[in-house]
């Protein structure tokens, strides 16, 4: 944009000749200085060939300054030491380099860039580093089939990986979370709903009790469903008690993730519900939970994420077993983690195999019901799948089609109606032989009176009736007579 002066009607950042009185090297004054700085807009993503080289310069000057520090200035040592100190010189280099070119808000602004890329960069190393090294030591038993269907009823430590399993782990672990699951869901939203639709002290107090149970101990939720369960109404260990036990690990965790979830969502959709007269649950149900549906699939996912990974609970509960059990109401019955712990604490390389194999088994499955989880979420609001943008297409060809066949009726009997009384209109007027005239006669010559309409060929000329007398007429020449007042004029 050009600022132009109104005085002499040129811009202000074209050069200006100096005073003849003033001196050739005098300062220049504010308004000459932001009029000449260039309106560039910054750029704030991608690679440029000065950002790339100064980011490898800053490296390899931070790496050289390390190197003279550990090794010839300072006393110091350690791995860790040497990685910190690397890398805070790296950021430090990196910022002088970039204020060279850019201005303060750019170097901050590429400083945080890689303090962020690093971050992510060392959580997605761990995250590999974790995942690679429990398949890589499970790499012994995964590639048997009858690892994953066959139990341990009929195997030792000292057999073979030929022989035995962990089918009664699996299958176990997805009854156990499926109960949990059931439980939880239901629970944990309605929880979430209730918190965040209806304020008050008692919401504040359950959202105070929902903050403490999310540090609550695993061992306790065990201890206290043991206590009720199975000493206070004497049931046995289950996988239904266990289930419990989860159940009460994962609720806080559900809850809270969804009450944060369902705050995001716009408080103009409930508004504008409620505007149109929806009542309060038909609000939360068609518009509330539907906006927050992928962020509550992710509570989900979070709260089964610490209950399927839990082992104290269970071993209180469920007792352990090396048989296969689908019954969850009666017997024992182990899970993924559980057989981990036995398998691990094996001095024999075969068990600690199986442990490592359940371990990638148990990880691969918790990405599998995540993968469920995020199918049937969906989208963020605002997203559509392909599917989803076709549904809402036909619904919208449906919608318009219904208030066409409820509107068109009406309109028709309504044009029906106007053209039939328009033409009864006409003929009142015209037999009553009032002056006004319709749209379709023809117009009035200069006497006042309508010409005679031409006669076709082969027809004679229409004879009109005589003339009125003098005593006819009311109202003298070119007067007129009101038909409704009898009024002339």
């Amino acid at each position: 944009m050009t600022v132009v002066d109104l005085e002499k009607d040129v811009p202000q950042d074209a050069p200006r000749p100096a005073p003849q009185d003033a001196p050739a090297t005098g300062p220049a004054t504010a308004a000459d200085a932001v009029a000449e700085l260039p309106d560039v807009p910054r750029r704030i993503g991608g690679f440029t060939r000065s950002g790339v080289l100064s980011l490898l310069g800053a490296a390899a000057s931070g790496l050289c300054v390390t190197v003279l520090l550990f090794g010839e200035l300072a006393p110091f040592s350690g791995a860790l030491g040497f990685f910190v100190t690397a890398y805070l010189s790296f950021l430090g280099i990196y910022a002088v380099l970039t204020g060279l070119e850019e201005d303060a808000q750019a170097v901050r602004d590429r400083v945080m860039t890689v303090v962020l890329w690093t971050a992510g960069g060392l959580m997605f190393c761990a995250l590999a580093m974790v995942v690679g090294f429990t398949a890589w030591r499970g790499r012994e038993a995964l590639p048997h089939g009858n690892f994953f269907t066959q139990d341990m009823q009929a195997a030792g430590p000292l057999d073979p990986l030929t022989h035995g399993g962990i089918a009664h782990a699996m299958l176990g672990t997805l009854i156990m979370i499926t109960i949990a699951l059931t439980i939880t869901v239901p629970l944990g939203l309605a929880c979430a709903v209730y918190l965040n639709q209806i304020p008050g002290r008692f919401s504040r107090f359950v959202r105070t009790i929902v903050e403490a149970m999310t540090a609550l101990p695993s061992i306790v939720a065990g201890l206290m469903v043991y206590a009720v369960w199975i000493l206070g109404l004497g049931m046995q260990k289950s996988g239904l008690a266990a289930g419990f036990a989860i159940s009460v690990m994962m609720l806080p965790i559900v809850i809270r993730a969804a009450d944060v979830v369902l705050r995001l969502v716009p408080g103009n959709l409930t508004e504008a519900s409620e505007a149109l007269g929806a009542p309060r649950w038909r609000t939360v149900w068609h518009v509330v939970l539907p906006t927050a549906r992928s962020g509550l699939a992710t509570a989900v996912i979070l709260g089964t994420a610490r209950g399927i990974g839990e082992t104290s609970p269970v071993l209180l509960t469920a007792g352990f077993t090396a048989a296969l059990n689908a019954d969850p109401t009666s017997g024992p019955m182990v899970s993924l983690p559980l057989a981990v712990f036995n398998f691990v604490k094996s001095p024999e390389p075969t068990m600690i195999a199986r442990g490592f194999g359940s371990a990638a088994v148990l990880m691969a499955l918790v990405l599998i019901l995540f993968a469920i989880a995020r199918v049937i979420g969906g989208r963020g609001p605002g997203h559509q799948s392909k599917r989803q943008a076709r549904r809402a297409a036909r619904s919208s060809r449906r919608d318009a089609q219904r208030f066409a066949e409820l509107h068109t009726p009406g309109l028709e009997l309504f044009e029906t109606g106007s053209s039939e009384s328009d033409d009864e209109t006409n003929t009142l007027l015209g037999g009553a032989g009032n002056g006004a005239t319709s749209h379709d006669a023809p117009a009035p010559d200069n006497d006042g009176q309508a010409p005679e309409p031409a006669p076709a060929d082969g027809e004679s000329a229409p004879q009109g009736p005589p003339a009125p007398d003098d005593e006819t007429r009311t109202g003298g020449a070119g007067g007129n007579t009101d038909l409704a007042t009898g009024d002339s004029h």
